[in-house]
Protein backbone atom coordinates (compact mmCIF):
# COMPACT_ATOMS: atom_id res chain seq x y z
CA UNK A 1 0.00 0.00 0.00
CA UNK A 2 1.55 3.39 -0.95
CA UNK A 3 1.58 6.43 0.87
CA UNK A 4 -1.09 7.88 -0.99
CA UNK A 5 -3.42 5.21 -0.21
CA UNK A 6 -2.91 5.11 3.53
CA UNK A 7 -3.10 9.12 4.55
CA UNK A 8 -6.60 8.45 2.20
CA UNK A 9 -7.76 5.63 4.17
CA UNK A 10 -6.78 7.72 7.18
CA UNK A 11 -8.30 10.79 6.13
CA UNK A 12 -11.16 8.52 5.07
CA UNK A 13 -11.40 7.16 8.70
CA UNK A 14 -11.16 10.19 10.34
CA UNK A 15 -14.38 11.80 8.57
CA UNK A 16 -16.55 8.84 8.93
CA UNK A 17 -15.25 9.28 12.77
CA UNK A 18 -16.04 12.48 12.75
CA UNK A 19 -19.46 12.33 11.14
CA UNK A 20 -20.40 9.28 13.25
CA UNK A 21 -19.81 11.81 16.54
CA UNK A 22 -21.44 14.46 15.12
CA UNK A 23 -24.38 12.40 14.16
CA UNK A 24 -24.50 10.63 17.96
CA UNK A 25 -23.98 14.21 19.53
CA UNK A 26 -27.01 15.73 17.43
CA UNK A 27 -29.15 12.72 18.52
CA UNK A 28 -28.46 13.30 22.35
CA UNK A 29 -29.02 16.94 21.89
CA UNK A 30 -32.30 16.27 20.30
CA UNK A 31 -32.98 13.38 22.74
CA UNK A 32 -32.35 15.23 26.03
CA UNK A 33 -34.40 18.39 24.14
CA UNK A 34 -37.44 19.12 26.21
CA UNK A 35 -40.49 18.68 23.71
CA UNK A 36 -42.01 21.85 22.47
CA UNK A 37 -46.30 21.75 23.01
CA UNK A 38 -48.36 23.11 20.37
CA UNK A 39 -51.16 25.12 22.59
CA UNK A 40 -53.58 26.14 20.05
CA UNK A 41 -54.55 29.64 20.69
CA UNK A 42 -58.47 30.26 20.72
CA UNK A 43 -60.31 31.55 16.79
CA UNK A 44 -61.03 35.36 17.77
CA UNK A 45 -64.80 35.65 16.84
CA UNK A 46 -67.17 38.64 15.95
CA UNK A 47 -70.47 38.04 15.93
CA UNK A 48 -71.17 38.40 12.67
CA UNK A 49 -69.46 35.02 12.47
CA UNK A 50 -71.74 33.28 14.61
CA UNK A 51 -74.87 33.74 11.43
CA UNK A 52 -74.39 31.22 8.88
CA UNK A 53 -74.48 33.27 4.87
CA UNK A 54 -78.38 33.80 3.89
CA UNK A 55 -79.17 31.91 1.07
CA UNK A 56 -79.51 33.18 -2.23
CA UNK A 57 -83.00 34.63 -2.81
CA UNK A 58 -84.53 33.31 -5.66
CA UNK A 59 -86.14 35.72 -8.69
CA UNK A 60 -89.26 36.93 -8.13
CA UNK A 61 -91.93 37.32 -11.21
CA UNK A 62 -93.25 40.81 -11.36
CA UNK A 63 -97.29 39.28 -11.31
CA UNK A 64 -96.33 37.00 -8.91
CA UNK A 65 -98.58 37.26 -5.69
CA UNK A 66 -101.09 38.91 -7.69
CA UNK A 67 -104.35 37.57 -7.92
CA UNK A 68 -106.39 37.11 -11.24
CA UNK A 69 -108.92 39.75 -12.41
CA UNK A 70 -112.50 39.07 -12.85
CA UNK A 71 -113.52 39.32 -16.24
CA UNK A 72 -117.39 39.84 -15.44
CA UNK A 73 -116.32 42.72 -12.44
CA UNK A 74 -112.65 44.11 -13.54
CA UNK A 75 -112.85 46.85 -11.46
CA UNK A 76 -113.76 45.51 -8.15
CA UNK A 77 -111.08 44.59 -6.09
CA UNK A 78 -111.07 41.73 -3.52
CA UNK A 79 -112.14 42.24 -0.69
CA UNK A 80 -109.27 41.34 2.40
CA UNK A 81 -110.34 38.84 4.97
CA UNK A 82 -111.87 40.65 7.83
CA UNK A 83 -108.69 41.26 10.36
CA UNK A 84 -105.89 39.99 7.80
CA UNK A 85 -104.75 43.80 7.30
CA UNK A 86 -104.34 44.52 11.11
CA UNK A 87 -102.06 41.25 11.22
CA UNK A 88 -99.87 41.54 8.47
CA UNK A 89 -100.61 38.25 6.14
CA UNK A 90 -100.35 35.03 7.57
CA UNK A 91 -98.43 34.28 10.68
CA UNK A 92 -95.92 31.72 10.61
CA UNK A 93 -94.50 29.48 13.55
CA UNK A 94 -90.92 30.80 14.52
CA UNK A 95 -87.94 28.63 13.23
CA UNK A 96 -84.84 28.84 15.11
CA UNK A 97 -82.77 30.99 14.59
CA UNK A 98 -79.83 29.15 11.98
CA UNK A 99 -76.16 29.04 13.78
CA UNK A 100 -72.99 27.88 11.90
CA UNK A 101 -72.13 24.21 12.62
CA UNK A 102 -68.35 24.50 11.41
CA UNK A 103 -68.28 26.39 14.97
CA UNK A 104 -69.25 23.60 17.09
CA UNK A 105 -66.18 22.35 19.28
CA UNK A 106 -63.64 24.77 18.47
CA UNK A 107 -61.89 26.78 21.26
CA UNK A 108 -62.69 30.36 20.71
CA UNK A 109 -62.81 34.08 22.17
CA UNK A 110 -65.69 36.77 22.20
CA UNK A 111 -66.08 39.84 23.32
CA UNK A 112 -70.00 40.65 24.44
CA UNK A 113 -71.96 41.99 27.56
CA UNK A 114 -72.43 39.98 30.44
CA UNK A 115 -76.08 39.39 31.51
CA UNK A 116 -76.32 37.54 34.73
CA UNK A 117 -78.46 34.22 35.03
CA UNK A 118 -76.92 32.90 38.12
CA UNK A 119 -75.88 34.78 40.94
CA UNK A 120 -74.27 34.57 44.30
CA UNK A 121 -73.30 37.58 45.84
CA UNK A 122 -71.19 38.86 42.98
CA UNK A 123 -70.06 35.79 41.59
CA UNK A 124 -71.84 34.33 38.80
CA UNK A 125 -71.77 31.10 37.55
CA UNK A 126 -74.28 31.60 34.40
CA UNK A 127 -74.64 34.23 32.05
CA UNK A 128 -75.64 35.49 28.72
CA UNK A 129 -73.13 36.92 26.24
CA UNK A 130 -74.73 39.46 24.29
CA UNK A 131 -73.89 41.61 21.44
CA UNK A 132 -74.88 45.35 22.85
CA UNK A 133 -75.89 46.88 26.04
CA UNK A 134 -79.98 46.66 27.03
CA UNK A 135 -80.15 43.22 25.02
CA UNK A 136 -83.14 40.79 26.59
CA UNK A 137 -83.45 42.80 29.77
CA UNK A 138 -84.59 46.40 28.32
CA UNK A 139 -84.83 46.00 24.74
CA UNK A 140 -86.33 42.76 22.65
CA UNK A 141 -83.81 39.72 22.68
CA UNK A 142 -82.00 39.36 19.23
CA UNK A 143 -82.12 36.25 17.57
CA UNK A 144 -80.84 33.26 19.26
CA UNK A 145 -78.06 32.92 16.97
CA UNK A 146 -76.85 36.10 18.43
CA UNK A 147 -76.73 35.09 22.26
CA UNK A 148 -74.46 32.79 23.71
CA UNK A 149 -75.44 31.09 26.77
CA UNK A 150 -72.05 31.06 29.18
CA UNK A 151 -71.57 28.39 32.01
CA UNK A 152 -68.27 29.68 34.17
CA UNK A 153 -68.03 26.32 36.78
CA UNK A 154 -65.24 28.61 38.82
CA UNK A 155 -67.87 31.75 38.69
CA UNK A 156 -66.63 35.10 38.00
CA UNK A 157 -66.76 38.39 39.63
CA UNK A 158 -68.82 40.82 38.35
CA UNK A 159 -69.54 44.67 38.95
CA UNK A 160 -73.15 44.93 37.66
CA UNK A 161 -75.40 44.06 35.00
CA UNK A 162 -73.97 44.14 30.95
CA UNK A 163 -70.11 44.23 32.19
CA UNK A 164 -68.30 43.92 28.65
CA UNK A 165 -65.82 41.06 28.76
CA UNK A 166 -63.52 38.94 26.32
CA UNK A 167 -65.02 34.56 27.22
CA UNK A 168 -62.63 32.23 25.99
CA UNK A 169 -63.92 28.58 25.70
CA UNK A 170 -65.16 25.29 23.88
CA UNK A 171 -68.16 26.95 22.02
CA UNK A 172 -71.06 24.16 20.95
CA UNK A 173 -74.17 24.62 18.87
CA UNK A 174 -76.15 23.09 21.20
CA UNK A 175 -79.14 25.71 22.27
CA UNK A 176 -80.38 26.82 25.47
CA UNK A 177 -83.88 27.84 26.94
CA UNK A 178 -83.24 30.00 29.44
CA UNK A 179 -86.00 32.32 31.00
CA UNK A 180 -84.88 35.66 29.71
CA UNK A 181 -84.23 34.28 26.18
CA UNK A 182 -83.31 31.50 23.94
CA UNK A 183 -79.70 30.97 22.88
CA UNK A 184 -78.31 29.41 19.84
CA UNK A 185 -74.88 28.58 20.99
CA UNK A 186 -73.39 27.28 24.43
CA UNK A 187 -69.68 28.38 25.83
CA UNK A 188 -68.04 26.21 28.38
CA UNK A 189 -65.84 29.12 30.00
CA UNK A 190 -62.11 28.93 30.58
CA UNK A 191 -61.87 32.41 31.29
CA UNK A 192 -63.25 35.77 30.79
CA UNK A 193 -61.73 38.56 30.57
CA UNK A 194 -62.89 42.46 31.41
CA UNK A 195 -62.90 44.28 28.10
CA UNK A 196 -62.31 47.71 28.11
CA UNK A 197 -65.17 50.04 26.14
Amino acid sequence: MTLFHRRSSACLLAAMTFTTGAAAMMVSVMVSAPPVLAQSAPQILKWADLMPPAPPKQPRSIVAGRTAVDPLNPTHEQAVPEGRWLGGGKTMASAPAPVVEALNGKLVQLGGYIVPLDFDATSVKEFLLVPFVGACVHVPPPPANQIVYVQAPKGIKVKGLFEPVYVTGKLSTAASFTGLADAGYTLEADRVDPRKE
